[in-house]
């Protein structure tokens, strides 16, 4: 069986909560789920968004970000755009999400 891979990519601080909200919810429908945010630093998240993130790595999923103060005030993976790069290959879909 082969299992669907997404990675929805935030580039609008706005819309990264609930893009993460929404890769749990993917995750738990049984597909590999990634969210990136891309170019944009944010607040430092809240234990609810933490726990959030924290599920998401339980099922194999991951919050990734291009933006070096996110991986230290938020405790997300850093990945630069050739890491992004070569991972997008390995998606079966990819979304643009919350696009302003």
């Amino acid at each position: 069986m082969e299992y669907n891979k997404v990675c929805l990519m935030f580039r609008h601080e706005d819309y990264a909560l609930d893009g993460i909200r929404s890769a749990l919810g993917l995750a738990v429908e049984n597909m590999y789920a990634y969210g990136v945010v891309m170019d944009k630093e944010l607040p430092a998240f809240d234990d609810y968004t933490k726990e959030t993130i924290e599920m998401l790595r339980d099922m194999e999923g991951d919050i990734l970000t291009t933006v070096p103060a996110n991986i230290e005030k938020s405790d997300l993976t850093g990945i630069t755009l050739e890491e992004l790069g070569e991972k997008l290959r390995e998606m079966t879909h990819i979304i643009p999400y919350g696009i302003k």
